[in-house]
């Protein structure tokens, strides 16, 4: 068998067995350590692997992961999460589908100090769904808010996924944090639009909150000052260039525990479960990464990378078409896989086709985030729902997957949208040192 056909028959067995629901990091490690003692010798295959795995976990780059991961743990266990949700409440709450919208804004603030679409989904979903229903929200509306709302934690940064393309691409991963702060409230706009149309054609969905006085927003938004105190240090310092990603991840843990022990809101069990949770996330993720890099070596052995480049950049096609082909390859596979681990898997693919074409790498790496948005929420996976599925049991699967309909739209337009006018994402880089 060639190395080619090879590289094919690995690809087509990682997809087949991802529906085994091995974990997906495991699966890639064993067919790229297996495909390449099949193309080059079992030894060879070993001390790659030896390699690959020191390096993975050996990686202060990659240090900057669990940091930003304990910052939204502790945010999360302290109850800033909670307070972000009473401030945006107060402000709209009494807006068609109000509460949702309120969802919506704490998704936003909590991204902004949490970085993991899973947690922001999970975190949002204890703390908002049982509101909703006692104000007699329809289930589909507040838990198709939540999943979708929770999307925003890979764009909003701090972002894994951009922490992951940036170490992939050897882009700043300070730029790429920045790039995603326009695209993130534009996409929360269109999210806020989707909701308040759906409530205003379907009132008995979403039943309005009452108005509250101007002396009550303003004493609300105390709950407010430490995300945007937060999210000023982080994202003010990796602007300016005071700071590396890492050290800003380190900067932002050390600043949310400070807040949660002055507040005196974390106490002993909850901080054990923020680093429990903390530890497990952070596993699962770099354990994909160094999945994902001995199965990325394994394709490139097989040269299947720069096949499909040659292929594609050889299509007598204008390029905003090979870009769209592109695209819709993410779309239909992130459906079916893992965000994270589909993105390890294609960059090495694709990002030598849209380079050789000469779009910039930062705009492909919010495009990359902008379409796995849309994976993590559409079934077969949609892990998202799955997570907030989790917290609200009684809530039937199809039902969630219904709520999302209107908010996938909206992400769809916002993709359409960044495709024609890309200084939507790269308007703030170009303006740093």
């Amino acid at each position: 068998m060639s190395p080619t056909m090879a590289g094919i028959a690995g690809l087509i067995l990682l997809f087949v067995l991802i529906f085994s629901k091995m974990p997906v990091g495991f699966l890639m490690m064993l067919l790229g350590i297996s495909g390449f003692a099949y193309l080059v010798s079992p030894d060879a295959a070993l001390n790659l692997t030896a390699k690959d795995l020191l390096d993975v976990f050996g990686s202060y780059n990659l240090t900057v992961i669990p940091l930003f991961i304990l910052m939204g743990q502790i945010a999360f266990h302290s109850g800033i999460s909670s307070r972000l949700f009473k401030v945006a409440y107060t402000f709209i709450g009494h807006w068609p589908g109000g509460m949702a919208v309120a969802t919506l804004g704490a998704c936003t603030g909590f991204s902004a100090i949490c970085g993991s679409t899973n947690a922001t989904a999970a975190t949002m979903a204890a703390v908002t769904l049982p509101e909703m229903k006692r104000y007699n929200y329809h289930d589909s509306l507040a838990t198709g808010v939540v999943a979708a709302g929770g999307s925003l934690g890979i764009l909003i940064p701090p972002s894994v996924v951009f922490i992951i393309y940036g170490i992939m691409t050897e882009q700043s991963i300070g730029k790429l944090f920045i790039a995603g702060i326009i695209p993130g409230i534009f996409l929360t706009v269109l999210f806020i639009l989707a909701v308040v149309i759906w409530s205003t054609l379907r009132p008995d969905l979403a039943p309005r909150g009452p108005r509250t006085t101007l002396q009550a927003k303003m004493k609300s938004l105390a709950g407010l000052l430490e995300t945007l105190a937060l999210f000023a240090m982080v994202m003010g310092g990796l602007f300016f260039g005071f700071f590396t990603p890492t050290e800003a991840g380190a900067i932002g843990a050390m600043g949310t525990l400070i807040i949660a022990v002055i507040r005196r809101n974390l106490d002993f069990r909850g901080f054990v479960a923020a680093l429990s949770e903390t530890t497990r996330i952070s596993c699962m993720v770099l354990v994909i990464v160094a999945g994902a890099t001995i199965f990325g070596h394994f394709l490139a052995i097989t040269r299947i990378p720069f096949e499909v480049a040659n292929w594609v950049a050889g299509f007598d096609l204008p390029s905003p078409v090979i870009m769209a082909l592109i695209i819709f390859v993410y779309l239909i596979g992130g459906c079916f896989i893992d965000s994270l681990a589909f993105i390890m898997l294609t960059v090495p693919i694709f990002y030598p086709v849209i380079a050789s074409m000469g779009y910039d790498p930062m705009w492909f790496g919010v495009i990359i985030v902008l379409v796995t948005q849309i994976g993590v929420i559409t079934p077969p996976v949609g892990v998202n729902v799955y997570v907030v599925s989790g917290v609200a049991r009684t809530v039937p699967l199809e039902v969630i997957f219904k709520g999302v309909l209107p908010m996938l739209i909206a992400l769809i337009v916002g993709v359409g949208l960044m495709i024609p006018f890309p200084q939507i994402a790269l308007f703030l880089p170009n303006l740093m040192k």
